[in-house]
């Protein structure tokens, strides 16, 4: 036995001085044998074992008596280093007492002898005779205090926090046996010793022994401040555990720990006045009987074994600054203590532990802090705790029953402290409720705490004052923040009743060392919520705003943004479960009330959370908004809440516990559709999936959370099974390791409708990696496996290509470092069988399995080397068709991919094998090309070491291909192909950038010839050999071998180092190989391109529609007359080599393109070039660039026309390029010629015409951006009356002046020839002449614009326009000409017969268009007779007719009736009746006859008597008054010849109408009536019908945009049998409905000659067109009915009717729903040439009927199409019948569903069409890049958002 055995901790002690002195053996055996020097001792280094050699020592110095072992504790003391809490303990055993020193210490006291020292025993520094020195007596009196202060206060913790009491008769806050809770760490503050899994262990039920609370601390940490926060929500036992951290150190459990605190922010909250660190500990806690400050030193001097707890952190009053530092001494609030104990500038080294609920944490905590997590119970230990609580009740079984069969309590027992409530209800409720319904009585929290208060106050009258009275305690202090109350702040009786029932507790509050009170508070603070609400609900004295004011949600995230949550979390669930109808007996009963005054209150809360439910809420609200509702009880306010939360349902960054889980669980049962759950960045309680448990509604679950573990994802396979709509489940960047992924790999075969599993990011390994895809077959539905960013080696990756292989599922592998996808598409169910069964497997035929399925497989940089390619080889063998294998970014290396190569053909690739950067060198490209030279299926082989790039693309086998080339010979029925041009197999091979010479050129066309031999499957297509250095004698001996290759489409040799003699030996290719059409070559960037001919035809010929890359040509289709190109750019050319070069183009056949660019060809060049050009047997076309001209090269080049009679256009563009087009043989063409920005001047003028005067015929003559000016042109005029021009001469851009303009104008009459003449002296400088092959009488047109005529300039230009004999029109736009100049003009224009058009556009016509007046007086200057008259906003119309000499003037007059001299205007109006007494149309616009101005009015009703020719009135746009009206119609009423009245867009108003009818009185010629937009009405329309009735002779008649609704329909339809040759009606936007549309329809039959009809944005609906289906008029051009609601019905009845009509040009049904038929025509209508069937809702299952009806329509123009939903088969269809349509010039597929596949099928039916049509595609879904390629290919294909068709 050890000396120290019979002490307490003697043990521990003796081991530790073992443990001292072992290290220190040499120092023991010193004085061993100073102590026992006559004893024979052994000695350390001899013995084995060092610790027991030391205990052999120490006992037998023991054993020499009290003296000696004194004497040696004092040397180990003194001569040691002893930590002092060992020192302390040694003195004590030693025998030296606190008696035995001085009184005080440090006083200056002589040394008092001690015991008596042992023989040889030395002084301080090397004896023990100094252990009796004043250091040596204060510091045992310090250890000695301290030890006395650590037993006080371990005894008082022991005896406050300490109780035995347990059982089922415990009150509400009595102590009873300790279930722990679940703790997890936060995975960013877990120490690096803490399990990665929930603090949790075996709970042992012999002595209710929790979890390990070590855990909790890390004893290995740096120094320095020690924080963890223990967060939990209310309830979950915070408090419990700091007060049972306190009974186990009190216990001796946490021996770590000397000292232990423990402070309560509630009550901490009483303290205002500043405190020190050692007042907070001694003053408010526990104080030493004597020595304070030497215990607050050794408290100091150990702070690394003080625990000091603060529990509430969350209900602390202020906030904890982290600015304010304190010194030792230093005095502050106790909330800046904290923060300072928290930052370790007091009491560094400590450890500090804080409870607070979720929150922000404050700012003073440190960012190391640990936090962990509180999560309450799981369902193990609610069993546990509930079988403790009944363990001696009979009823135990009962509860355990009862809990079992009962969900939704289980669910609430999850929080500790209502499986505390729930245990004492159940207690109170099962001797008096019937076996399984006691359960039924808890089935809310609410309801949980009502039977707890009745459980507590078990008299019959429940007092209801007192529980009142408490609750409005409880709400004053929920508002103030407080939940520790003083005497005063609760009435003396209610304390007696809370104390005598458990609701309140007492306890004393220390606020000073010598103030003490007592303070109360209620058992918990959800008991205090729950008394408020109690006082909210059933007090008369709260008003409902008040109630409903507390019937809140929190608007934050508590982790994010708000430190201190206040103390109201479940005062609104309360509420909620208060207003249950349930609770409405124990309320009335409480409020003494009636139950209707309790039903309204519980309403208004229910209508609060009506709102709420059908808001948009944030996550934390969803979830507080799911327990309030499932409080209420209210099944109705569920569903609401169900049905109006979004399908995608996200919930970000908060804590979630089961109960949450839970409660939202219930709320999605109460929902029909099913829903996707996101969890991202949630802090779950590990069991909480078990709330998923059953649940239905869940299509989509996503859990993305570093807290998630292994208990999680046990708990999540426990519920997966039992969710029938799960389809997606996401588990993504948890830290879920084998042990989870073991159960959730038994959990999801039993999913079977799972579509989509992630398992991203969760730190898998090889094994578990494997052991999930074993669940793939097991899945039928699955679509998506995702196990990236985990971990998996080479061997691993390829049993999954094993498992991808051999599992009929799997469509692809995906594999990228840390990315690994699976993607699988669901098999037959016998298929599933058959891979489950091993045995039935090798009975799969192989071709079955090939044919179910296509095995994509993507492994990149993924480590794979040469020696993993055969493995890989074997396990592809035998496996499917491979769509695509991808292995680039690997280690390959030259053998493995020679081995891939070799395998190609039994490898079953039937798109691309990609083996791109694997480290393949030149000689292995040889050897791959070698190696794949009889796969028949290999389409295209690209290999470039610059690039890393080793590509092949296989095609279709022809089985396979044969689906395709159907669909594309849709697009040429009536062509059918001819057998040579069916798909065969060919061949592209790119090899560029390998570095090949001329020396391998032989070896690489041996390999390449192979193509040519007999029977080889393959025929070599494109060869790109660019980017190599061949030079020119690897080219010249390329193009000698190019025979043996065969007929290639293209030859790429760029970038091959080549010069001028490869361009010459290249041109003699066009002639010696007849597959090269088209030779492209740019010198300076070494570019050379040979392609053939690729016809349309040809493309179809290749193969399938291929994806449109960059660089793709497609030609026009059906050309008959091939042209071949020879093009050579940067290359300098001299006499010799253009001879030479063209030399060898000589003897090119078929006509031929050349097109040369050089910096500078010399006039020799040209000289020599001109005569070998004329030596060509067919030129097309030659163009010639150079960037240094010389000035002589246009009349050099010019000279070549008369030596060739095929030139058909030449044109020298700025003396840099010239190009001439020539013709196939000589025809009576007429010869083109442009020198466009040439600088040619007046001085060149007579040479040019010269040149042209050698000409036969010349049609054009471009002389844009010249020099010749104002001279040049007069030159010009004069010169080329003698030359053969009959077309345009353009002058644009040639600085002409208004002098030239004038001077066109007057010789005009000396150039007979010049028909028209467009002027625009603006901004565009546009000067153009065209001319007539002879003289002719059609007459000259004029367009001056922008040439600012002065007033001088008006004479001239009169004068010439009146020497003119022909017609003549004269435009003059923005000429600054105003009245007073166009009087001048009419009054000087005398011309001696025929007729002047003037239009005059001026921005001040506009304005005087209003003043009639003005107008007219200009009118009156003229010279000549004014015919027609019409004004509009910007343009002013004269014509004037000018008597032939023999005519005599007056007699053609006709004046009108005899004009009063009185009248206003009297001259004016003789005036006019002399100048347009002939005026047979007037067309004003923007008049104003109202009453304040009538004088044109009174004009009008003066002049209109004198028009007897008047045929045409047009009054549009304008308003007027009644009595400007009258005056108009009494002067209309004279003219009886009118044939035409438009009084369109005039707000004349019922009455202005009802006086307009009276102008049609008396029009027996009237034929056109227009009065559209002029709001008449139905009244308008009564007195409009009754006035056609007598215009019998009406052609056509507009009434659109008039609202005249059914009646004013009617009325319509009563007057058309009375207009039998109306020929148009529109009624455009009137409001018709269908019964008056049928009442029009049956009228219009009556209209045998209507042509025109339209009746659109109309309810008309079926009915209408049903009626006017059964009598279409004979004669029908135009039918409109856009909008006009009609159904498949209307529509297909209307198709009938029109089908074969002879006569109709136009058809538009847009904007109505034919999705179910549109009108089909199976006779064709002969004449029809624009359909309008926008908007219509068609698909493509209708395309086919529509697009075969077109085919029937020979002059269809435009088709409109847009806003519909199309797709590629409708493109399809529409591209099948375009090249039957020869007269279709528009296609308007706008806004449909036509992809980059659709756009390209159009394009190849474009190129069977001749004509120019043009397809829109606007906002169809085809990329950017592809339309941009796909127009550059076609340009009649339209993408732009605007038309730029003209």
């Amino acid at each position: 036995m050890d000396p120290f055995s019979q002490q307490q901790d003697g043990g521990n002690l003796w081991s530790c001085l073992v443990s001292l002195l072992s290290r220190h053996p040499e120092w023991l055996s010193t004085k061993m044998r100073l102590f026992l020097p006559t004893v024979e001792l052994s000695s350390s280094d001899d013995a084995p074992d060092v610790e027991q050699w030391v205990t052999q020592q120490l006992s037998k110095l023991h054993a020499q008596g009290r003296d000696t072992w004194q004497s040696l504790v004092h040397c180990v003391c003194m001569e040691l280093e002893v930590p002092l809490e060992l020192e302390v303990l040694l003195l004590s055993t030693s025998g030296c007492d606190r008696d035995e020193f001085p009184g005080q210490l440090g006083a200056d006291e002589e040394r008092q002898p001690g015991a008596p020292l042992h023989h040889g025993l030395k002084h301080p520094h090397q004896s023990c005779e100094s252990l009796l020195s004043p250091k040596y007596y204060r510091k045992q009196q310090l250890a000695e205090l301290a030890r006395k202060y650590l037993e006080l206060l371990r005894a008082f913790v022991h005896q406050h926090y300490d109780s035995k009491f347990s059982g089922p008769g415990q009150t509400l806050t009595t102590y009873q046996y300790y279930i722990p809770s679940i703790l997890q760490w936060s995975r960013a503050t877990a120490p690096l010793n803490t399990p990665e899994r929930p603090i949790a262990r075996d709970i042992n039920p012999e002595d209710g022994s929790d979890v390990d609370i070590q855990e909790l601390f890390n004893f290995r940490a740096h120094k320095g401040p020690q924080v963890t926060v223990l967060l939990g929500k209310a309830g979950m036992g915070k408090t419990t555990l700091a007060r049972r951290l306190c009974r186990k150190w009190a216990a001796g459990q946490l021996d770590h720990f000397q000292a232990l605190f423990l402070f309560e922010f509630c009550q901490l909250n009483l303290i205002k006045h500043s405190l020190t660190l050692p007042q907070l500990l001694f003053d408010l806690y526990l104080s030493p009987k004597s020595g304070s400050d030497a215990v607050f030193q050794y408290l100091e001097e150990n702070a690394d074994r003080v625990l000091l707890i603060f529990d509430g952190l969350d209900e602390a009053l202020h906030s904890c600054s982290d600015k304010e530092t304190l010194g030792p001494d230093g005095s502050a609030s106790v909330f800046t203590l904290f923060s300072n104990l928290c930052r370790g500038t007091l009491l560094p080294g400590c450890w500090v532990i804080a409870t607070s609920r979720p929150g922000k944490l404050p700012t003073c905590l440190p960012k190391e802090a640990a936090v962990v997590h509180m999560w309450g119970f799981d369902g193990q230990r609610v069993q546990e705790y509930m079988s403790h609580f009944f363990s001696e009740q009979p009823s135990k079984e009962m509860v355990l029953e009862e809990l079992h069969a009962n969900g939704r309590l289980r669910g609430m027992c999850a929080v500790p402290a209502l499986c505390r409530v729930t245990c004492l209800c159940l207690h109170h409720l099962l001797p008096r409720t019937p076996v399984g319904q006691s359960a039924a009585l808890l089935p809310t929290v609410t309801q949980l705490y009502l039977q707890m208060v009745l459980a507590l106050c078990p008299c019959e009258d429940l007092p209801a004052a007192s529980l009142l009275g408490l609750g409005e305690v409880a709400l004053a202090g929920l508002d103030s923040g407080k939940v520790v109350f003083c005497s005063e702040d609760i009435p003396p009786a209610l304390v007696t009743f809370g104390a005598t029932h458990s609701f309140l507790t007492s306890f004393y509050i220390r606020t000073s060392p010598r103030l003490q009170e007592t303070g109360y508070a209620f058992a918990h603070l959800s008991l205090q919520e729950f008394f408020a609400a109690l006082y909210l609900m059933a007090s008369p004295v709260v008003d409902r705003d008040t109630l409903t004011r507390h019937v809140t949600l929190r608007s934050y995230w508590v982790l994010r943004t708000k430190g201190k949550v206040g103390l109201s979390d479940q005062l609104p669930t309360f509420l909620a479960g208060l207003a249950s109808h349930t609770c409405r007996p124990f309320l009335s009963h409480l409020a003494k009330r009636n139950e209707a005054w309790v039903g309204a209150r519980q309403a208004a809360v229910v209508q609060v959370l009506r709102k709420l439910a059908t808001h948009k809420l944030t996550g934390p609200k969803v979830v507080e908004l799911c327990h309030c509702v499932a409080e209420t009880q209210e099944a109705e306010l569920a569903s609401l809440m169900a049905q109006n939360l979004p399908d995608h349902l996200p919930f970000h960054n908060f804590p979630l516990s089961f109960t949450d889980l839970a409660a939202l669980m219930d709320i999605l049962e109460h929902r029909a559709d099913p829903l996707h759950l996101e969890f991202e960045g949630c802090l779950l309680e590990p069991h909480c999936p078990e709330a998923l448990i059953g649940c239905g509604r869940v299509e989509s679950l996503s859990f993305k959370s570093r807290k998630c573990g292994d208990a999680f994802a046990e708990a999540l396979s426990r519920s997966l099974p039992t969710m029938g709509s799960l389809q997606r489940l996401g588990l993504v960047g948890s830290k879920v390791t084998a042990r989870g992924i073991s159960h959730l790999v038994q959990a999801l075969p039993l999913c079977r409708h799972l579509e989509e599993v992630s398992l991203q990011d969760n730190q898998l390994k090889d094994q578990e990696v494997l052991d999930i895809v074993t669940v793939l077959p097991c899945l039928p539905r699955l679509c998506k496996l995702d196990l990236s960013r985990n971990s998996f080696s080479v061997s691993t990756l390829l049993q999954l290509v094993k498992v991808a292989v051999t599992c009929p599922n799997v469509t692809m592998l995906q594999a990228r470092e840390t990315e690994l996808i699976f993607v699988l598409s669901p098999p037959m169910e016998s298929d599933v069988e058959l891979w489950r069964a091993p045995d039935l497997q090798e009975n799969v035929s192989p071709k079955r399995e090939t044919l179910d399925r296509r095995l994509t497989l993507r492994l990149q940089k993924c480590q794979l080397r040469d020696c993993d390619v055969q493995v890989l080889i074997e396990l592809l063998r035998e496996g499917p068709h491979l769509e695509e294998v991808d292995l680039s970014e690997n280690h390959l290396e030259d053998e493995g991919c020679q081995l891939l190569a070799e395998a190609v053909p039994q490898l079953h690739i039937t798109k691309k094998l990609d083996l791109s950067n694997n480290r393949l060198s030149t000689s292995g490209v040889a050897s791959v090309l070698r190696a794949v030279d009889t796969c028949r299926s290999l389409a295209e082989l690209h290999i470039s070491l610059l690039h890393k790039a080793v590509v092949l693309m296989f095609a279709q086998e022809a089985g396979e291909q044969e689906g395709s080339w159907e669909s594309a010979a849709l697009l040429h029925s009536r062509s059918p192909l001819g057998a040579s041009e069916l798909p065969s197999s060919s061949r592209d091979i790119r090899l560029t950038h390998c570095g090949f010479q001329a020396k391998h050129i032989q070896k690489l066309c041996k390999i390449l010839g192979g193509y040519r031999r007999p029977h080889h499957p393959v025929q070599l297509r494109h060869l790109d050999l660019s980017g190599n250095a061949l030079g020119d004698n690897g080219v010249a001996l390329l193009a000698q071998l190019l025979p043996g290759l065969g007929p290639l489409q293209s030859l790429n040799l760029s970038e091959n180092g080549t010069s001028l003699a490869t361009v010459l030996s290249l041109a003699q290719c066009m002639a010696t190989l007849p597959w090269v059409f088209h030779v492209d070559i740019s010198f300076e960037n070494q570019h050379i391109l040979l392609t053939g001919n690729k016809t349309g035809r040809g493309v179809l010929a290749a193969g399938p529609f291929p994806e449109l890359r960059a660089g793709t040509q497609i030609s026009g289709f059906g050309q008959r007359c091939i042209t071949r190109s020879f093009c050579l750019k940067e290359c300098p050319l001299n006499p010799p080599s253009l001879t030479r070069l063209f030399h060898s183009l000589e003897a090119c056949p078929g006509p031929l393109e050349i097109r040369l660019s050089c910096k500078a060809l010399s006039d020799k060049s040209l000289e020599t070039l001109l005569p070998c050009l004329s030596r060509m047997p067919q030129p097309s076309l030659l163009q010639l660039s150079q960037k240094q001209p010389s000035p002589r090269s246009p009349w050099l080049l010019a000279g070549i026309l008369p030596l060739s009679p095929r030139l058909r256009k030449l044109e020298i563009r700025s003396l840099n390029q010239a190009t001439l087009h020539f013709g196939c043989k000589e025809e009576p063409q007429g010869l083109d010629c442009g020198f466009p920005g040439c600088s040619l001047g007046p001085v060149h003028v007579e040479q040019l015409c010269h040149l042209l005067g050698r000409c036969k015929a010349l049609s054009h003559l471009d002389l844009d951006a010249n020099l010749l000016g104002d001279q040049g042109l007069s030159a010009l005029l004069e010169l080329l009356r003698q030359t053969p021009l009959s077309g345009w001469l353009d002058l644009s851009h040639n600085g002409i002046s208004q002098e030239g303009v004038l001077s066109l104008v007057e010789n005009l009459p000396a150039n007979p020839r010049v028909r028209e003449a467009l002027v625009n002296l603006g901004p565009e400088q546009l000067f153009q002449l065209r001319f007539s092959r002879q003289e002719a009488t059609c007459g000259v047109t004029l367009r001056l614009s922008h040439c600012h005529l002065r007033t001088e300039h008006i004479p001239r230009l009169a004068a010439g326009l009146s020497h003119t004999p022909q017609p003549t029109e004269l435009t003059l736009t923005e000429d600054s000409l105003d009245l007073t100049q166009l009087a001048v003009l009419l009054s000087r224009v005398k011309r001696p017969a025929g007729v002047l058009g003037l239009r005059l556009e001026e921005p001040w016509v506009g304005s005087a268009s209003a003043n009639v007046p003005d107008l007219l007086r200009v009118c009156a200057q003229a010279s000549g007779h004014v015919t027609e008259m019409s004004t509009s906003e910007t343009q002013l119309w004269l014509q004037l007719e000018f008597p032939r000499e023999e005519e005599d003037p007056q007699g053609a007059l006709r004046l009108g009736p005899p004009i009063d001299p009185g009248t206003p205007h009297h001259h004016l109006t003789t005036q006019l009746m002399e100048t347009c007494g002939r005026l047979r149309q007037l067309s004003l616009s923007q008049v104003n006859l109202c009453r304040e101005d009538i004088t044109s009015s009174g004009l009008l009703l003066s002049l209109l008597p004198a028009l007897s020719e008047l045929q045409t009135f047009r009054l549009t746009s304008s308003c007027g008054s009644s009595e400007g009206l009258i005056h108009l119609v009494s002067g209309l009423s004279s003219c009886h010849h009118v044939e035409e009245l438009d009084f369109s867009n005039c707000q004349f108003g019922e009455e202005g109408i009802w006086v307009l009818m009276a102008a049609l009185e008396g029009k027996r010629r009237l034929k056109r009536l227009r009065l559209n937009e002029n709001s008449i009405g139905d009244t308008g329309c009564c007195h409009l019908s009754q006035a056609l009735r007598a215009s019998g002779s009406l052609e056509e008649l507009g009434l659109s945009h008039n609202q005249i609704g059914d009646i004013g329909a009617q009325h319509i339809a009563a007057a058309l049998p009375e207009l039998p040759e109306l020929r148009k009606i529109d009624l455009s936007r009137n409001g018709i409905s269908p019964v008056a549309g049928a009442q029009l329809a049956e009228s219009l039959t009556l209209c045998q000659h209507l042509e025109a009809l339209m009746l659109g944005y109309n309810a008309l609906g079926d009915p209408t067109a049903l009626q006017l289906a059964q009598g279409l008029p004979p004669h029908l051009r135009v039918l409109h009915l856009p909008c006009s609601h009609l159904g498949p019905e209307g529509a297909l009845s209307l198709g009938r009717a029109l089908d074969g009509h002879p006569h109709v040009e136009e058809i538009n049904l847009a904007e109505n729903n034919l999705a179910k038929g549109t009108p089909l025509f199976y006779k064709g209508l002969p004449q029809l040439r624009r359909i309008s069937l926008v908007s219509c809702k068609i698909h493509d299952q209708t395309a086919k009927p529509l697009a075969t009806s077109f085919m029937l329509c020979p002059a269809l123009e435009e088709i409109l199409l847009s806003w519909n939903l199309l797709g590629d088969a409708a493109a399809a269809e529409l591209a099948r019948v375009l090249p039957q349509m020869g007269q279709l010039k528009k296609v308007d597929l706008e806004k449909n569903q036509i992809s980059a596949r659709g756009a390209w099928l159009l394009l190849q039916g474009l190129a069977w069409v001749a004509g120019e049509p043009v397809i829109r595609l606007w906002n169809n879904p085809i990329p950017a890049d592809m339309a941009e390629h796909l127009q550059s290919q076609e340009p009649r294909l339209n993408f732009a958002f605007f038309d730029k068709q003209p």
